[in-house]
């Protein structure tokens, strides 16, 4: 995907972001704005995410799951249980577009940092908030992370009706897809905001957004109103539910098959001497296939031990029938694909250590972000708080009583060189 003339502003450019919230929820879908361009400011209590001491890492306070989490960010540490801090927060909610946090609502009132209280101080903020669970809902306020979103929403019972023991997946899934529901919706209002010039109040909780998210396919037969006499109609959309849904394997190891329409399954059927299965009628449409599929898929896994990998990856290409090898985690940063597309990109931090990173998956013709470091914990307090409009002394008055924390206040004659 290539432009000839020179990259407009980015998408974003010129929207500002406060973010609050910490671990995966919230950091997420703020990197997500940050890689459209928005300037998301992370601000941190004086002991930073907690992301930035979880996994590996070669620097202080950039460990591995962090640096997942929160590039094209600028850090600021305020300590907001202390009014001064709390006041330079205010002043800048005032520039901002959005603030995103991901507290408990009461705590938030406790601070002064409502939505009442925000919106009316900026009407045309975007207010976020980032729960667990709706406000005014029966677990309203309680604790959430990934495991307990995954368990109530339903996830842990579906690996449970695959495998027959319950488990959560092994991504935070909720996290992440949550996160991905709080970027859009702040789209959206800002979007909006571009029609009316007014911001409004946002909501994403987890529970709600993964039980929406499940249910897109296993509410199946509950959509339907059961008629008199009618036993109740069954959830859960049976294709995926089987066992026999995974990689199938070959003489040689495992491969990726779907064939998925008429035509594939016909054609499949009758490259490996199956025609009888072809004509089946068991299989002869998608409504039957979904009826009778773990007949389906279990008669393909005994097809599919008989040849090696390659062996079905060539055949599927011929018969133009998606197919994929299995790749494992340390594959991907060799996956054919993923290189050609330069998905992996090298970063230097200030400090000369070397990283690598993912990059922004989607690519927009007319505007581009660089990836660029997380940020150290406070690296740009300085910075951001003079942007906000504190002067000198005030900002030295919130590093002396720590209610703002960063790099070394710079000495009066540094100032005068660098001015």
């Amino acid at each position: 995907m290539t432009s000839s003339s020179p990259l407009p502003a980015a998408a974003l450019d010129g929207v500002r972001i406060l973010d609050l919230t910490s671990v995966v929820f919230g950091p997420y879908a703020s990197q997500i704005l940050a890689d459209y361009g928005a300037d998301v400011i992370k601000v941190e209590a004086p002991g930073g995410d907690s992301t930035r001491h979880t996994g590996p890492s070669q620097e202080p306070g950039l460990a591995a799951i962090f640096l997942g989490l929160n590039r094209n960010k600028r850090s600021i540490v305020l300590d907001l249980k202390q009014a001064s801090a709390r006041q330079a927060l205010l002043t800048m909610v005032d520039q901002a577009d959005v603030l995103m946090h991901s507290m408990r609502p009461a705590k938030m009132a406790a601070l002064g940092l409502d939505p009442a209280t925000l919106c009316a101080r900026n009407p045309r903020l975007v207010y976020a908030g980032l729960y667990g669970f709706g406000e005014g809902g029966a677990y309203d306020g309680r604790p959430a992370y990934d495991d307990i979103i995954q368990g109530l929403s339903g996830f842990a019972d579906l690996v449970d009706r695959q495998t027959g023991t319950p488990r959560y997946l092994p991504t935070v899934a909720a996290d992440k897809t949550c996160g991905l529901i709080a970027a859009h919706a702040i789209l959206a209002a800002l979007f909006q905001r571009t029609r009316t010039g007014a911001g409004q109040q946002i909501e994403v909780p987890m529970f709600e957004s993964m039980a929406s998210y499940v249910l897109v396919e296993h509410f199946y037969g509950r959509h339907l109103a059961a008629q008199p006499g009618e036993p109740p109609r069954q959830a859960g959309y049976p294709r995926v539910l089987t066992p026999w849904r995974r990689p199938c394997q070959t003489a040689d190891g495992h491969v990726c098959l779907m064939p998925y329409t008429d035509a594939h399954w016909r054609d499949f059927f009758n490259a490996v001497d199956r025609p009888d299965l072809a004509r089946d009628a068991r299989f002869a449409d998608i409504s039957a296939r979904t009826r009778h599929i773990e007949a389906l898929y279990e008669l393909l896994a005994g097809v599919v031990a008989a040849h090696g990998t390659a062996y079905w990856l060539a055949l599927c290409e011929r018969l133009e029938i998606p197919a994929a090898p299995v790749n494992r985690l340390q594959d991907l940063e060799t996956d054919p694909h993923l290189q050609s597309v330069d998905f992996f990109v090298p970063l230097q931090s200030a400090s000369g250590a070397r990283y690598r990173f993912p990059r922004n998956p989607v690519r927009l013709q007319a505007s581009n972000v660089p990836a660029a470091m997380p940020p150290r914990l406070g690296e740009h307090t300085l910075d951001v708080l003079r942007q906000a409009g504190l002067d000198d002394a005030q900002i030295r008055a919130l590093l002396e009583t720590g209610a703002a924390r960063g790099a070394p206040f710079p000495t009066t004659e540094h100032s005068k060189d660098s001015a």
